[in-house]
């Protein structure tokens, strides 16, 4: 039984590189914002406590930074994807 899509998908392998590589290096941007959010938890607990923005303490902005940092990187990722995968298609007719 094949599982695969349901919808043709000819993908050159540069745009899969393509791809991959801008995945990745948004995935390390957010790991290196997420892991300075660990590292102030653990180092520096107390300086949660400070009220940053909007009477907002400092963890509850940075946990909804990060929430709103995961949206916008993916919203980068499929805008650069999407424009990447037009210029194939075009390049392809």
């Amino acid at each position: 039984m094949d599982h695969s899509s349901s919808t043709p998908f000819n993908e050159g392998a540069d745009v899969i590189k393509f791809k991959t590589r801008i995945g990745i290096i948004l995935f390390f941007i957010y790991a290196a914002v997420y892991g300075v959010f660990v590292a102030i938890n653990t180092i520096l607990p107390q300086s949660m406590k400070i009220n940053v923005l909007f009477g907002l303490n400092l963890a509850i902005f940075y946990g909804f930074l990060l929430i709103i940092l995961a949206i916008i990187m993916g919203l980068i990722y499929n805008a650069v994807c999407s424009r990447k995968e037009r210029q194939y298609e075009e390049s392809n007719l």
